[in-house]
């Protein structure tokens, strides 16, 4: 009897790396996929660049840390159209920021001045972004798309729940075929893999119209928030999630992927929540992804691009919100202090209603008032 429940132990947790490593497909694909099949990256240079930054972490970090595009680079390359070189020239700058900021140590100092509140309140924002975009993805196909949310929602409570993920995307792909869906993608030229490198005007585009966009969300949602997150989840692993290491990571990956085809990269708190709730816990859910990604470049081809444009945009958008609502949602909003909420809720506001650079500094002046009037009252 304790050998069968050792046997099954094993086996949940096992089955929650194998959930945890495809988690964050609701991310992940629709961008991707989408860089492929309009602005004619390659995806060999692609999914092995995941690939490589995906091994990378699971040894850098022994923990789910998750590898995911940057948000705001990748709609914007795909909504204007810019070029493979824009967007490499845009990974390479923000490499170069994220190590200067490491090795001076102005990210920790920064990281420092950002209280709990602030990050959570940036948390709330991005969750409820993903959400929404989740649900708009979901409205394409209500049926499958809220069928796939409950299913996946429900999934942990189940026995194996490790299956209950890709049974749910491949009845997606079935019900796609059956029905003779639209493909969510599609691929009618695709470029291959080589080596190129930013021209002088791509450099100094990317620098105004892809980094500064991007850089405030990178510097609190992929270096300080989602270092905040791991350390809530991992306490014992505090020392090697510090937000020096998120940015060391993200910066090294981003600089050296860049030129050989890899697109702007970074760890996001949203898939970091995700792949936690279906049961990741260690390194062998980035080492499961980043084995999968390598060998999607290994063996790509019309038969593999055929394959995942079947997967229903619904079915993403499921995963998409359930990586919101598990960013959103915090402890704070039940036992924190009236004014701490104020803050939180102040910040994501800022976010939503502008962007995340204008959350943040609304969020540090807040914190800033409280500690003055803690100091006169004192």
């Amino acid at each position: 009897m304790r050998c069968q429940q050792h046997q099954l132990r094993h086996i949940n947790t096992f089955s929650g790396e194998i959930s945890g490593a495809f988690a964050d497909l609701g991310t992940f694909l629709p961008l991707v996929l989408g860089l492929i099949a309009l602005n004619q990256f390659s995806p060999q240079g692609v999914f092995l660049g995941f690939g490589c930054f995906a091994l990378f972490t699971a040894w850098f970090y022994k923990r789910p840390i998750p590898t995911q595009p940057m948000k705001v680079i990748s709609a914007l390359v795909i909504a204007e159209g810019f070029s493979p070189g824009m967007l490499q020239a845009s990974a390479m700058l923000i490499g170069i920021i994220l190590l200067v900021l490491a090795y001076t140590g102005a990210i920790g100092w920064l990281a420092k001045q950002i209280s709990p509140t602030i990050s959570i309140g940036i948390q709330l924002a991005i969750g409820l972004q993903l959400i929404w975009i989740g649900g708009v993805m979901i409205s394409e196909t209500w049926v499958i798309g809220i069928a796939g949310l409950v299913l996946l929602l429900c999934s942990r409570f189940l026995p194996l729940p490790f299956l209950m993920m890709p049974a749910v995307l491949g009845l997606g792909i079935v019900w796609q075929m059956v029905h003779g869906a639209q493909a969510s993608f599609e691929f009618n030229q695709v470029y291959p893999w080589h080596l190129s490198w930013p021209n002088v005007d791509e450099w100094s585009q990317a620098a105004l119209l892809l980094v500064l966009p991007q850089l405030a969300l990178t510097l609190t949602n992929a270096v300080i928030v989602v270092s905040a997150l791991a350390t809530s989840k991992f306490p014992e692993d505090e020392a090697k999630l510090v937000p020096k290491r998120f940015a060391i990571s993200s910066g090294w990956a981003n600089l050296l992927l860049a030129p050989f085809g890899g697109m702007a990269m970074c760890h996001g708190a949203g898939g970091f929540a995700v792949q936690y709730y279906f049961g990741a816990r260690s390194y062998v859910a980035p080492l499961i992804f980043g084995v999968t990604c390598i060998a999607i470049a290994l063996c790509w081809g019309q038969g593999m691009a055929n394959l995942l444009s079947l997967i229903p945009m619904a079915l993403l958008g499921a995963l998409l919100a359930i990586a919101g609502i598990q960013l959103a949602w915090s402890k704070r909003f039940i036992d924190g202090k009236p004014y701490c909420i104020f803050v939180i809720f102040t910040t994501a506001l800022m976010c939503l209603l502008f962007n995340t650079a204008v959350g943040l500094i609304a969020g540090l002046l807040l914190e800033f008032i409280r500690r003055h009037q803690l100091t006169k009252t004192t």
